[in-house]
């Protein structure tokens, strides 16, 4: 399985069951993930790959500011997740 920036996850264990994330980085066999509320950019949560349930929904905008360093804030994190829970 192959997971990029930008992308979507759910939380499949843990306090946070259930709970979409966005992936910040990918290191090895875990994932730095945020939510832009209790996970922050700040204090991203590291879960193994194991733990979350991939989707196919990419946040293109967020994707593009972490692969150019640009300036991100956990409200451009709400804001992806909120619109991927309309959809």
């Amino acid at each position: 399985m192959e997971y990029t920036q930008g992308q979507v996850v759910y939380s499949k264990s843990g306090h946070d069951k259930t709970l979409p994330f966005i992936v910040l980085s990918v290191d090895g066999d875990y994932l730095l993930l945020a939510d832009g509320k209790l996970r922050t950019l700040e204090h991203p949560k590291r879960k193994k790959i194991k733990h979350v349930q991939k989707t196919n929904y990419i946040c293109y905008n967020i994707k593009e500011k972490l692969e150019n360093n640009s300036y991100l804030l956990d409200a451009d994190i709400l804001k992806a997740l909120k619109e991927f829970g309309q959809r």
